[in-house]
C-alpha cells in the first residue's frame, strides 16, 4: 500500500527506550485496584435473574445478545459502574459501550432484563444520553436491543422529570436522525411506556415475534381506580382484570406493530435471527473506507504496554517521564512534537493510532528548571499549566481543527498556576481561551485521565464538563479527580482556625480531627471507583488496554466524518517540520 505525503506521516521521530528493569511491587499494586474494579463490574453483570433463569424463557442474556451483536474482541464498555442513584449492584439496568458491528463502529446500549426485566431506574437515562453524545459526537450509529418493562414506579421521581431524564433520550435520537445518523433497534420481550418509546423512536426497528411496544401496558390500562383510592372491592376487580390480562395479548404486539401498522421492518422468531438482520441494515450504514484517510499500515507501539505498570507511579507524588507512556501506546512509537521548546509543560504533537492521525495532548511530569518566564529562578512544576503552555494548547486544539484531526486528551494535571503573579500574566483569560479554542474546534475528542485530574485544568484539557467534542472520558486504577487534594484543601479550609484556637489557648486537638476528616471524605470521593460512579470518567480501563480504546475512538472518528481535510493540504504537519528544522 502507498501512502501520501511520508516525508510528513511516516518516520516521525521515536520516543521511549526499553526498560531495564520492570517494577513489580508498582505493578502489582496497580493490578490489585484494576481488579477490585474488574470484580465490582463481573458482579453487575451477574446481579439479577440467573442466566438459567432467563434461558428458560427462551430468551438470551443481555451480554450474550450482546457478544453476537459486535465483532469479536471490539466492545470497549462505558460506564459499565455508572451508579450515581445508589441501585443494588451498581447497576443502571443497561450495558453500553463503543463497539463495532460487521465493519461499522457503532454506540451501542444493550437493555439488562436480569435487572427488574430492564426496567428504568435512576441514572439510566443520563447514561443513555452519553451513549447517544458518543454517537452525535463520532458521527456513528446508535445501536439498541431494547427489553425493558418500563418505569420502576417506586423510584419514578428519579427517573421521568426533570432537565436530564427518562424522556430525554427520545429527543436525542431525533437530534441524530436529524444529522443523518441512524438509529437501529431490536425489540425483545415486553416494552411498555418508556420502553415502548425507545423501541419506536429509531430509524430501523427488527422484532423478535413474541416482543410488544406500545404506549402503556396491560397495568396501565386497567389500573385506575374509580373510587381514587383502593378498597378490597377495587382490588378484586384489579385481581380479575390481571387474571384475563394473561389470556389476550398485551398492546402493541407484533399483530398490531408488525401486521397492522407496519412500524417493526422485520421480525424474526429466535433472538439470533433478530440481531442477524439488525447487522445486515447496520452494514448499509454510511461509511467511509478508512484506507482514504490512513498515512501508514497500522504498526503496535515499539514497546510493550505492560510497561506501563512500571513506568506510571501509583504513588502519585512521584513523577515519571511521559514520553515513555506516549511511547507504548502510538503506533512505533512515533510522535512529531509540536513546539517542543516552547511551553514545556504540554507535550502536543502527532501520532498514528492503527495508521490513523491524531492529535495527543499529554501533560509532562516532573520540574522544569527557570520556567515560566514570569518568575525569577523560578521551578515549573510538570502538570502544572502555565502562560506559554496555555497558549501553546489553544493553537494546537485550533490547528488540529483547522485540519480535522481527532484530538486525544492525557491528563495527569495539578491545576493552573496561581498568585498575583500568575494572575499578571494573563492566566485567568488564557484558560478561558483554550476553553475556547476546544469548544470551537468542533473534532472528535476523548480523554484520558492518567492519574490527577485537578482544579479547572481538568476542564480546560478536554474534560467532559460541557465540550461538545468529548466524545468519552476513560480514567485508570491511578486515576483521581479533586478541585483540591484532601490534604491542601483541609490546610487551607482550617489554617486560620488553627492559629486562632492557639492564640486562645485552645486545644487544637479537635481542629486537627476535623481536618482529618476532611482530608478522608475528599480523597475517599475522589477514588478511580468513585470517578466512575458518579460519571466523572465513563470508565475504568486496565492500562494494558488504553490502547483499545484509542483504536476504536480513531477509527470511529474516520468512519464517517462530518468533514475532513485532505492530507495534502493540512499546515500543522508542515508547521511542526519547518518549526523543528530551525
Amino acid at each position: 500500500m502507498s501512502y501520501q505525503m511520508p516525508s510528513y506521516y511516516q518516520n516521525m521521530p521515536q520516543l521511549g527506550k526499553a526498560l531495564k528493569k520492570g517494577n513489580e511491587e508498582n505493578a502489582n499494586e496497580i493490578k490489585a485496584i484494576e481488579k477490585e474494579i474488574q470484580d465490582k463490574i463481573d458482579n453487575c453483570n451477574a446481579s439479577g435473574k440467573s442466566d438459567e433463569a432467563v434461558h428458560k424463557t427462551g430468551e438470551l442474556t443481555a451480554l450474550e445478545r450482546l457478544a453476537l451483536l459486535v465483532d469479536e474482541g471490539t466492545f470497549c464498555p462505558l460506564n459499565s459502574l455508572y451508579n450515581p442513584y445508589d441501585n443494588p449492584a451498581d447497576s443502571t439496568g443497561i450495558i453500553t459501550g463503543l463497539g463495532r458491528i460487521d465493519g461499522v463502529w457503532c454506540s451501542i446500549v444493550v437493555f439488562d432484563q436480569k435487572k427488574l426485566a430492564g426496567a428504568w431506574v435512576p441514572g439510566q437515562a443520563t447514561k443513555m444520553v452519553r451513549a447517544t453524545d458518543v454517537s452525535k459526537r463520532m458521527h456513528i450509529p446508535m445501536v439498541y436491543l431494547v427489553n425493558c418493562s418500563g418505569v420502576e414506579f417506586d423510584k419514578q421521581e428519579y427517573v421521568c422529570f426533570g432537565r436530564m431524564s427518562g424522556g430525554t433520550p427520545f429527543y436525542r435520537h431525533a437530534e441524530l436522525e436529524q444529522l443523518g445518523i441512524p438509529v437501529f433497534v431490536g425489540t425483545f420481550g415486553t416494552n411498555p411506556a418508556g420502553g415502548g418509546y425507545q423501541c419506536i423512536s429509531p430509524s430501523i426497528i427488527i422484532s423478535h415475534r413474541k416482543s410488544n411496544y406500545a404506549v402503556g401496558g396491560v397495568g396501565i390500562t386497567s389500573g385506575m381506580s374509580p373510587k381514587g383510592y383502593f378498597d378490597k372491592e377495587v382490588c378484586q376487580e384489579l385481581i380479575n382484570t390481571t387474571k384475563n390480562a394473561k389470556r389476550i395479548d398485551p398492546p402493541g404486539a407484533m399483530h398490531t406493530q408488525y401486521e397492522a401498522n407496519g412500524f417493526t421492518k422485520e421480525v424474526w422468531d429466535t433472538d439470533e435471527e433478530v440481531i442477524n438482520a439488525l447487522k445486515r441494515y447496520i452494514a448499509m450504514s454510511p461509511v467511509i473506507n478508512k484506507e482514504i484517510f490512513r498515512v501508514a499500515d497500522p504498526m503496535e507501539p515499539a514497546l510493550p504496554m505492560e510497561d506501563l505498570y512500571s513506568i506510571v507511579p501509583a504513588n502519585r507524588k512521584r513523577i515519571y517521564d511521559m514520553k515513555e507512556v506516549l511511547a507504548r501506546l502510538v503506533d512505533n512509537g512515533e510522535f512529531a512534537e509540536f513546539q517542543k521548546d516552547y511551553g514545556p509543560e504540554a507535550i502536543c504533537g502527532l501520532a498514528r493510532i492503527n495508521g490513523l492521525l491524531v492529535g495527543v495532548f499529554a501533560n509532562t511530569q516532573g520540574f522544569i528548571p527557570n520556567y515560566p518566564e514570569y518568575r525569577e529562578k523560578a521551578f515549573g512544576v510538570g502538570g502544572k499549566m502555565y502562560r506559554q503552555g496555555m497558549i501553546k494548547v489553544s493553537e494546537f486544539a485550533t490547528l488540529c481543527a483547522r485540519d480535522r484531526i481527532p484530538l486525544i486528551w492525557i491528563q495527569d494535571t495539578q491545576g493552573i498556576d496561581v498568585d498575583d503573579i500568575a494572575e499578571r500574566a494573563e492566566v485567568l483569560a488564557l484558560g478561558q481561551s483554550v476553553i475556547y479554542s476546544v469548544q470551537n474546534a468542533n473534532i472528535p475528542q476523548m480523554n484520558i485521565t492518567l492519574r490527577k485530574g485537578q482544579g479547572a485544568t481538568e476542564y480546560l484539557l478536554g474534560g467532559p464538563c460541557a465540550n461538545d467534542g468529548n466524545a468519552f472520558t476513560i480514567g485508570t486504577a491511578l486515576t483521581e479527580m479533586f478541585v483540591m487534594h484532601g490534604e491542601t484543601a483541609s490546610a487551607a479550609m482550617y489554617s486560620r482556625r488553627l492559629v486562632k484556637d492557639q492564640d486562645a489557648g485552645k486545644d487544637i486537638q479537635p481542629t486537627i480531627d476535623k481536618m482529618n476528616a476532611l482530608m478522608k471524605h475528599i480523597n475517599d470521593h475522589g477514588t478511580p471507583y468513585m470517578c466512575t460512579k458518579n460519571g466523572y470518567v465513563d470508565e475504568i480501563v486496565d492500562l494494558d488496554k488504553l490502547r483499545n480504546y484509542m483504536i476504536a475512538f480513531a477509527e470511529a472518528a474516520y468512519q464517517n466524518p462530518v468533514s475532513y481535510c485532505p492530507l495534502h493540504q493540512m499546515l500543522l504537519p508542515r508547521l511542526i517540520r519547518d518549526h523543528n528544522k530551525d
